[in-house]
């Protein structure tokens, strides 16, 4: 399908990342809602951060993805290193990586962050003021780690793009061989 500036719109990519955000939010909050209903508050926390160190994790992959120079891995898939091809796969795939890693896996880990840190709260001991005010706390420092953390790394990532890609590109190929 052509917009109106002549530039195509991928509608089965646009259907593909509506199926998975579904389908992955489901699975993360089930994931999350079953590790959490039998752990006392210091675990949740835990978990807490789990969550949110996936979330910019996953955003310093696809800042790197869409920064990354495709030549010096040329030069390494000829001298045949292995996850070189991995990682060109992803830069040659910028915009999907980026999308799926910034749009979906990110927006999921803030959305599920969000049920996490409500869980937490209502689990918290404290009533009046001292509730409002640790509920505030709580709320504030999520926001400010998820923030700060994506604003500090999406800088790193774009600087080392492809360090960042050299080292997915193993852990890819270590999963996935041909």
């Amino acid at each position: 399908m052509k917009k109106g500036n002549g530039k195509s719109v991928n509608i089965r990519w646009a259907l593909t990342t509506l199926v998975w955000s579904f389908v992955l939010s489901m699975a993360f909050r089930f994931g999350s809602d079953v590790a959490l209903s039998s752990v006392n508050l210091p675990v949740a926390f835990v978990i807490l951060l789990i969550v949110i160190l996936i979330g910019i994790g996953f955003d310093v992959l696809g800042v790197a993805t869409a920064t990354a120079d495709e030549v010096p891995f040329h030069g390494m898939a000829a001298r045949r290193i292995p996850w070189a091809k991995r990682s060109l796969a992803l830069i040659r795939n910028a915009d999907k990586v980026s999308s799926f890693c910034n749009d979906i896996i990110g927006d999921i880990c803030g959305i599920i962050s969000g049920a996490i840190t409500t869980v937490i709260i209502v689990r918290i001991p404290f009533e009046g003021v001292l509730l409002t005010v640790t509920t505030l706390a709580i709320t504030g420092a999520v926001a400010a780690l998820t923030i700060g953390g994506k604003a500090l790394c999406k800088g790193l990532a774009m600087n080392n793009a492809n360090s960042v890609l050299m080292f997915v590109g193993r852990v890819i190929y270590i999963f996935k061989k041909d």
